[in-house]
């Protein structure tokens, strides 16, 4: 009997804070790009909500060294981090990473990602997006608290977020610049001031995929296609490598 070909399934892993987590979501990004690579590869989502980057750079080795051998088979990684960072010191000391340090733990990531074989090439990353003050103010007040966030702090983290990625060799999406280019009303990407909405989930996984596609668009359709399965002997068609 012929040894049995394992199936290496390319994987796409999605790293960031809760706009990340909640990707998956019904007509979220992440899963937009997910059902864009069905049968081509597994889009894994590592999204942790309320992390910074701080938190990510302690936590990623972690999460690599349970994907084994298989950080071979990554073909990109997308790094989004910065919305929580940039929370204000005074207000939400728990999650505020100075500017310094964000840059640097962005750098730090994409290090540990390059010592575990995904090369700089493959990260892409991406900038918070813009902050509406008035609706995540609301939002702040029924939980309690002040506002705690500014449109014009996440620009300056998106700016540092840039640098890292232009330092680091790698791509970036800057969320922030491109959702308030031309004066537009970028509010409408934004569901409570800070999250995504509909329109913004369908924003960044447009411009996501316009950074991706060139990583993935060589990786073929895994398993044969139905109609060219030998139904006499399907083992000649589902057993060999591809």
């Amino acid at each position: 009997m012929s040894k049995t070909v394992p199936v290496i399934w390319p994987k796409v892993f999605l790293f960031g804070d809760s706009i990340t987590q909640f990707s998956f979501q019904a007509n979220g990004w992440g899963a937009e790009i997910a059902n864009k690579l069905a049968r081509k590869c597994d889009v894994v989502n590592r999204g942790l909500s309320g992390y910074n980057s701080r938190w990510a750079r302690i936590v990623l080795p972690r999460l690599l060294s349970s994907q084994g051998s298989a950080c071979d088979s990554i073909a990109a990684v997308t790094v989004f981090f910065g919305a929580n960072d940039c929370a204000l010191e005074d207000k939400n000391p728990q999650q505020h990473v100075p500017l310094s340090e964000y840059l640097e733990n962005l750098k730090e990531i994409s290090r540990l990602l390059t010592s575990a074989g995904v090369s700089s090439d493959k990260v892409i990353f991406i900038t918070p997006p813009p902050l509406h003050e008035a609706a995540w103010e609301k939002e702040c007040i029924l939980k309690g608290c002040p506002l705690n966030r500014l449109n014009s702090t996440a620009g300056q983290y998106a700016q540092a977020c840039v640098r890292a990625a232009a330092q680091c060799g790698s791509d970036v999406l800057d969320l922030w610049s491109l959702m308030q280019k031309d004066g537009q009303d970028y509010t409408v990407y934004l569901s409570d001031g800070l999250h995504l909405s509909d329109k913004g989930n369908q924003f960044v996984a447009q411009r996501l995929w316009d950074l991706l596609e060139s990583r993935v668009v060589h990786l073929p359709v895994i398993l044969p296609y139905w109609g060219d399965i030998d139904a006499s002997s399907p083992e000649t068609s589902l057993l060999c490598n591809n």
